[in-house]
């Protein structure tokens, strides 16, 4: 069995004019890439590899998760606005049995709905938000025997549900 986490990042500053790649989180971002740690621990989400996307938001978000053990960690430039092809060739390659995924939309949206094959029961599934975060399952042994539409969704989460709910 493996287990993908796949993140988008949390919410980023256009505020400060500074180049896309950049982009830092803001405020908001911030709190909600902590409250999503605290959800990925309280769920017993320990993810053992970490496929990020170079960009200084997801880089952002990713370190603000605080994960404990801290996992192997691929900063990777092909998940800068990948589509759901190399997010596909990427995770094919991974290695760890808990692998979160921190990349950007619109791919990242497209991804999950390709992986899974059924949609989550939230209404934000398809939109994925900034931060939104499924937990999908597969019943492989290693990663390179990926199919498309194989996952089988375990979770959805969105950090506005999070910080409402009092959980952050």
């Amino acid at each position: 069995m493996k287990r993908l986490i796949l993140m988008r990042h949390a919410k980023s500053d256009w505020s400060l004019g500074q180049p896309d790649h950049e982009r830092t989180l803001n405020k908001r971002g911030r709190q909600s890439a902590k409250a999503l740690g605290r959800w990925l621990a309280a769920e017993g989400l320990t993810p053992d590899q970490v496929l990020c996307s170079t960009a200084t938001r997801t880089r952002e978000t990713l370190k603000r998760l605080a994960l404990d053990p801290e996992p192997q960690t691929v900063f990777e430039d092909r998940l800068y606005h990948a589509g759901p092809e190399s997010m596909f060739r990427q995770l094919s390659a991974a290695t760890g049995t808990t692998v979160l995924m921190v990349g950007h939309n619109p791919g990242i949206a497209a991804f999950a709905d390709e992986i899974s094959a059924t949609a989550p029961p939230h209404p934000r599934f398809h939109d994925y938000p900034t931060g939104a975060t499924l937990v999908v399952e597969f019943d492989i042994d290693v990663w390179a025997d990926l199919a498309w539409q194989s996952g089988v969704p375990r979770g959805f989460v969105i950090p506005r549900e999070l910080l409402d709910s009092g959980e952050a």
